[in-house]
Parts: structure tokens; C-alpha cells; sequence
């Protein structure tokens, strides 16, 4: 597909501010501080960890001890596939190793990994997940007040802590974020949460007619605002010259079809009258027939579900989509602190 057949939105854009985060990927942990290192040297101000191929507390320790400012998270640990104490030993001791920068990042995955390939149970994800958050702060509660752990939800039942097995003092907070697709989840963040991680599969549309509006229901639950809230992105983006415009928009298309085949997040082809386009997504996954999947991402679906820029208006464009909707943006492109387009959104997005 030649670049010209891809429309570019107009220039300009909102001068509002979003923090610019970046996640960090790695084939090998030995990199994992060369990379953390490199991105707060260049202004990056959040670095992710998620659960694909590595653990993700693993690297986020090793950013943690080799980083002094930026935040750092995971985006996302899954939370079905551990107990909630041993999440609040993870988070607790990442927390005191960064100084207080850690957010604990939650998410479920989709039933078949969680069953699957963890061997773990997956049922009610909503109803767990909100069991979960309980549970991990009702083990901090303890620890914090001396006070007898206590906690009996509809899957968890905690009610023994010794001093033995209480891990020093922390004073600092430990925000929770919840990674969500659909209202129900968008909800559940907005009532129990600190922050919301949203899927990259996504359009500033969906967020502003489904994933806002769900999130404010829940914060109206908890008796709080828009601005006690963090809303986090991981955004596709398609950008380059030449044959790298070309690889570039290839590799978007090949990440929208791949996640859009999940029939979890057909709520947001839905609501552009895509739905057809993710069954039919999804019968090809279900053959394995991974090379065809790219092709049914028309122009329309690429320029709605990623940016089409070039580097050097790559921050005005990001602005311009989610002025209003995001408070933090992370390119779903590892993080390369060669890459170009790094390089632009360092600079100009702060």
C-alpha cells in the first residue's frame, strides 16, 4: 500500500500536557538498565513492564534500581495468575526499592491464557478482579497499621499475618492501575482504582463515547473526579520515509488484526459497524491463518486505530487525537533510543 493512499490529519493541535512513557522490551534482562537508563536520560517519564514473554516485576525491578525519577510500572501484570499477598509482596518491595515510584498494573487476559497456558481459574473476571484489589490492600493495611489481616471476598480469604512475615515499613503510596477494554471493566477502574491502562487496541472515538464516560460512573461510585484519576495509552503509530513508512504501517496493520481478532475487544470494531470484520478476524486466527489476517485492515481502520505521522509532528499529532482523553501516552513501539521517532517525541512532547 503506497503511503500516499493514507491520509494524514491536519496540522496544529492542543497544547495539553501528556506525560510521554515508554515500554521497555527486551529479549534479555542484561538490557533492561541500558534501556531504563536511556529512556529517563532522554526525558521519558514512565516506564512499563508487561507480561508477554518475561515476567514483568523482574524488569521493572532492574529500572527501579537503576533509575532516580521515572515512574515505574507494569502494563500489565496479570492478576488471575498469582495470589493477591504475593502481588502485595511484589508491589510493596518494588515500591521501597524505586522511592515510591511503582504502580502495580493489573489486568486479566482473556480466559484461554489464563486456563490455559497458567492452568489457573477464570471466571467472573469483573467480580475477581475487583476481589483482587481488596485483597492486595488489605494485606497493605496490615502491614501498615500492625492491625490483624482481614479480608473474606467472594474468592479470596485472608486472615493470617505474623510480624515474621511482614516486610519492613513503607510509607509512601502504591497506586493501582487496571488495564480495561469494555465498560463493565472501565467502570470496575474508575470505582477501585488509581488509573486505568488502556488496550491498544483503541480509537479517540471509543474512548470518548465508551471507555470516559464508563470510567466517570465509577468514580462517581467512589465519591471522586476526573482528576483523581490517571488514564495511560500504549498508541500504535504508523511513521517513517519510504520503505520504512511502508514496514511501518505493515507491522500497525499486522497489531490491530491480531488483537482485534480477540473477540473480547469486539465491542470497539462494533462500535465503528466493524463487527463483521472481527469475526471474520477471528475464524482466521482460529485456522492459524495468521498472513491474512493483515489484509482485512482497510485504510479507514488503519488511520482509525493509529496515528499516521511523520516524526517530526509526531507530538503535535498525539496531541491533537487525545488532547482532553489521555494523560499519558506510551507508543506501543519498544522503546529504542536510536529510533527517530523516540528522539522527536522526547523532544517535543514534555
Amino acid at each position: 500500500m503506497a503511503k500516499s493512499c493514507l491520509s494524514l490529519p491536519p496540522g496544529g493541535g492542543s497544547v495539553e500536557l501528556m506525560h510521554l512513557d515508554a515500554g521497555i522490551h527486551y529479549s534479555d534482562l542484561l538490557a533492561v538498565p541500558r534501556l531504563a537508563q536511556a529512556a529517563e536520560a532522554m526525558g521519558i517519564q514512565g516506564l512499563w513492564f508487561s507480561e508477554i514473554a518475561h515476567d514483568p516485576f523482574l524488569g521493572a525491578a532492574l529500572a527501579a534500581e537503576h533509575t532516580t525519577g521515572a515512574t515505574v510500572g507494569t502494563a500489565i501484570a496479570l492478576a488471575f495468575v498469582r495470589s493477591p499477598t504475593s502481588l502485595a509482596y511484589l508491589a510493596w518491595d518494588l515500591a521501597r526499592l524505586s522511592g515510591g515510584r511503582f504502580v502495580l498494573g493489573l489486568g486479566t487476559q482473556v480466559r484461554a491464557h489464563v486456563e490455559r497456558r497458567f492452568g489457573m481459574s477464570w471466571d467472573r473476571p469483573a467480580a475477581r478482579l475487583r476481589d483482587v484489589v481488596a485483597a492486595v490492600r488489605a494485606v497493605w493495611r496490615c502491614w501498615r497499621e500492625g492491625t490483624p489481616l482481614r479480608h473474606q471476598g467472594p474468592f479470596y480469604s485472608l486472615s493470617l499475618m505474623t510480624p515474621f512475615f511482614t516486610p519492613p515499613p513503607f510509607a509512601g503510596t502504591i497506586p493501582i492501575y487496571l488495564a480495561a477494554v469494555n465498560p463493565t471493566m472501565c467502570r470496575l477502574a474508575g470505582e477501585v482504582a488509581d488509573g486505568l491502562h488502556v488496550h491498544p487496541l483503541h480509537s479517540a472515538a471509543y474512548l470518548r463515547d465508551v471507555v470516559l464516560p464508563a470510567v466517570d460512573r465509577g468514580l462517581r461510585r467512589s465519591g471522586r473526579t476526573r482528576s483523581d484519576f490517571t488514564v495511560a495509552a500504549s498508541v500504535v503509530i504508523v511513521s517513517g520515509e519510504g520503505a520504512g513508512w511502508e514496514r511501518s504501517a505493515a507491522q500497525a496493520r499486522q497489531t490491530i488484526a491480531f488483537y482485534a481478532s480477540t473477540p473480547a475487544y469486539r465491542g470497539v470494531l462494533a462500535h465503528h459497524g466493524w463487527g463483521d470484520v472481527g469475526e471474520r478476524l477471528s475464524r482466521l486466527a482460529a485456522a492459524q491463518r495468521w498472513a491474512e489476517m493483515p489484509g482485512l485492515i482497510s485504510d479507514e481502520m488503519l488511520a482509525t486505530f493509529a496515528v499516521l505521522t511523520e516524526p517530526s509532528t509526531v507530538a503535535d499529532r498525539l496531541r491533537q487525537r487525545y488532547a482532553g482523553l489521555l494523560d499519558r501516552v506510551s507508543p506501543y513501539q519498544a522503546f529504542d533510543p536510536d529510533d527517530p521517532l523516540w528522539a522527536a517525541l522526547a523532544r517535543d512532547l514534555r
